[in-house]
């Protein structure tokens, strides 16, 4: 996957870009601490830190429709989450516990949104480790972002050749197998490049310690 798609925005000429990554993750926990900290009544200051974390977006030069997109995935996953508690007392409580819930993760979702975004994630990496997270959490962050694009690639390596396979026939009441056993490989394959991976690793010497080039030498 080219670069300058995964971090489209993140290198932008804009204030929010300028400010130093220290700030710019400090900032994002305060806001998430805040909307969690504020009772649901307080629904007004909830919104007022939404409306902030928006003008951030725009200061970012974000666009709406990015950010739309987004929240059109993730809405819908939080609301079937949270409107189980109403339904669990047969909707005669558990409404106040569900707006809080959407409320909240909402606002958690969009200032970590505008985070990822203004801070590219090798800076990310370096931030948290001069704040002192553990450093397997730092190479579980890395190994989790860099493989992503992995799997993605062989995902879409198999689904070309599913297609090739049945000469792009339409889907029929066998897809959701043929789904099954497609995620299916996907994971034996994913294990078996982590034991090679690992085993490389291991012979070129790894410490356990994510390394990168912008980061100065200490």
């Amino acid at each position: 996957m080219p670069s300058s798609y995964v971090d489209r925005y993140g290198r932008a000429p804009s204030i929010c870009h300028r400010l130093p990554p220290r700030a710019k993750l400090l900032l994002t926990v305060a806001v998430v601490t805040l909307g969690v900290s504020i009772p649901v009544e307080n629904w007004p200051l909830i919104g007022m830190l939404a409306v902030f974390v928006f003008v951030g977006h725009s200061l970012a030069r974000i666009p709406v429709s990015y950010v739309a997109r987004r929240l059109g995935i993730f809405l819908p996953m939080v609301l079937l989450m949270s409107i189980s508690l109403p339904a669990t007392q047969e909707f005669a409580a558990g409404w106040e516990l569900m707006a809080a819930i959407l409320l909240r993760s909402t606002l958690a979702f969009i200032a970590v949104l505008w985070l990822v975004n203004v801070l590219p994630f090798d800076q990310l990496l370096i931030t948290l480790r001069k704040l002192w997270v553990p450093e397997v959490l730092v190479a579980l962050m890395a190994f989790m972002y860099r493989y992503s694009f992995v799997l993605w690639d062989e995902m879409d390596k198999m689904r070309a050749a599913r297609r090739a396979r049945n000469f792009g026939a339409r889907r029929d009441r066998f897809s959701w197998k043929t789904l099954a056993q497609l995620i299916g490989t996907l994971l034996i394959r994913a294990m078996e490049r982590a034991e090679r991976v690992h085993g490389a690793m291991c012979a070129r010497g790894w410490d356990g310690r994510i390394r990168s080039l912008n980061e100065p030498r200490s």
